[in-house]
């Protein structure tokens, strides 16, 4: 049996659809339930539902042979994984945003909110820049508003949240997207788990 993980929301019904396309009958997957652990038609294949920041501990840990994740939470959670193919879908962008003028305004010690802690520290590192980061959960664009801190580094889509609160994007970190990713040893010892990835290779848009 593989077992998959997903993460819950639009990436795990994207996820869903992409799997039909390439053969597997997965109804029960669409049903609205309760049940965190569901199978397909077959019984071939067994799915859990976690956590996004979750799905790379699974994997690593070998509890889930392989899943579905944002490039953003693979960033943050740095796992010995096996990052194999970009699904093209769940397209986003991890953003340094602010006012316009934050940047220029900063002090010598730029206050950073961000609930990606290892990214921001990385992307700033990088640049020679010291940062005070400020962990948070939850409406990160609050706390420029509220003078909490200077910028925030975060996902942006659409930037409607940003644009309505007077906030712009100021730097581009990275691109992101859904991606799949494997456990080490289940790629070297599980067969059926090689070609059901060359046939999603062969669907993906």
């Amino acid at each position: 049996m593989i077992t998959v993980a997903l993460a819950k929301g639009r990436l795990a019904q994207k996820s869903i659809e992409l799997l039909e396309k390439c053969g597997l009958k997965l109804d029960e997957l669409k049903v609205e339930t309760r049940k965190l652990v569901l199978f397909d038609e077959s019984g071939e294949y067994k799915f859990v539902f976690v956590k996004p920041s979750d799905v790379p501990t699974y994997i690593e840990r070998g509890v889930a042979d392989f899943g579905v994740v944002g490039k953003d939470t693979l960033l943050e959670a740095d796992r010995d994984i096996y990052e194999m193919l970009d699904l093209k879908f769940g397209k986003c962008r991890m953003c340094v945003c602010g006012y316009p003028d934050s940047l220029k305004k900063a002090g010598g010690i730029l206050r950073v909110g961000t609930k990606y802690e290892k990214i921001t520290r990385e992307y700033f590192g990088v640049q020679g820049k010291t940062v005070d980061i400020i962990k948070l959960n939850g409406s990160v664009e609050l706390a420029p508003v509220m003078g909490l801190s200077d910028v925030i580094v975060d996902i942006v889509e659409s930037g409607k949240t940003l644009e309505a609160n007077g906030l712009t994007v100021l730097e581009e970190v990275c691109s992101c997207s859904a991606r799949l990713v494997v456990n080490r040893v289940s790629l070297k010892t599980k067969k059926g788990l090689l070609e059901l990835l060359e046939t999603i290779k062969e669907n993906i848009d």
